[in-house]
């Protein structure tokens, strides 16, 4: 079970911080970007019956969406309530491993899989969830960061933010314990946060609010308290539609972005250009084809997974 030792002092300290920095400022939408037409985003979703799907949104003129690849089985019917990204790629004997965390019946979970050749699930590598620990009924999203590069693995960090707004942090140790390692208070008015940035020194998340407010928020890497985190707005109205953001690297430093309306079970794609202030270049691509009812959604990522966006 995860237990949560952090000061709650000192995160209300640290967001009042981060709410001085992230104040609104006048800003309006660019129409400008570099080109990203071979951009693709790999989104995945949870159904309601459990099964795990998969399709490419290419951020072509217009938008066009790939088939729809379906594993059923992966969950239990109605069972996940948060979903993070997973990671996907080539395996050497052939086919695909997957990997994630998602919270069921109020645990949290590591899900992983392989998948043949013809897309269907290795019976000699079949699901695996792995529980974690319990004690997690009452958050409200959950992201896994892994930073890996050509010589192995450098670090494992999972994200969460409960229902009060505090947002929390955890480091995979080098003996396979996840250990709590900070957590700031004061983000009740975010929607959704996504990763869009990844360093040696930051961990970088771009946040839409309810108010509507478009901003990103730095995390520094690290165990020690209390959690430094950072923020700066980049739009300052009418991002309040999306009840999800999800982003996938575009070019050198830029960004695609998939933004859903669950009011409309529908969702646009966007381009940025390198994420900083309120003079980041966002460029609207349209509406992407299709209908976005599924009960969860997220993100693909490579082995080697470099987020540069931030």
């Amino acid at each position: 079970m995860f237990r949560k030792t952090i000061s709650l002092a000192g995160a209300a300290a640290l967001a009042v911080t981060l709410g001085s920095t992230v104040g609104p400022a006048n800003a309006t939408t660019s129409d400008t970007a570099r080109s990203t037409a071979a951009c693709t985003l790999d989104l995945g979703s949870i159904t309601a019956a459990g099964a795990q799907t998969a399709r490419t949104i290419t951020a072509g003129a217009p938008v066009s969406v790939g088939a729809v690849q379906s594993v059923p089985g992966v969950y239990p019917a109605g069972a996940v309530k948060h979903i993070s990204t997973f990671r996907d790629f080539p395996v050497p004997e052939g086919g695909r491993t997957r990997s994630g965390m998602a919270v069921m019946g109020g645990a949290l979970y590591e899900t992983s899989y392989n998948l043949k050749t013809n897309g269907q699930i290795d019976p000699a590598r079949p699901v695996v969830h792995r529980r974690i620990g319990g004690g997690w009924s009452n958050f409200r999203w959950i992201e896994r960061s892994v930073e890996e590069k050509v010589s192995g693995p450098v670090r494992t960090t999972l994200y969460a933010q409960d229902t009060s707004g505090f947002f929390e942090r955890w480091n995979l140790a080098s003996n396979g314990v996840w250990r709590d390692s900070g957590g700031i208070g004061g983000l009740s008015t975010v929607k959704s946060m996504t990763l869009i940035g990844r360093d040696d020194f930051y961990e970088s998340f771009l946040t839409n609010t309810r108010a509507g407010a478009l901003m990103v928020v730095l995390v520094a890497v690290g165990t020690t308290y209390p959690m430094q985190t950072y923020g700066r707005t980049v739009r300052t109205s009418t991002w309040q539609v999306f009840e999800q953001l999800i982003a996938t690297p575009c070019g050198p430093d830029g960004s695609l972005v998939l933004g859903i309306d669950r009011d409309t079970n529908s969702a646009y794609l966007y381009q940025f250009g390198h994420v900083g202030g309120t003079g980041t270049a966002i460029k609207s691509l349209g509406k992407v084809p299709g209908t976005f009812n599924d009960p969860h959604y997220f993100r693909y990522a490579p082995k080697i997974d470099n987020l540069t966006g931030e």
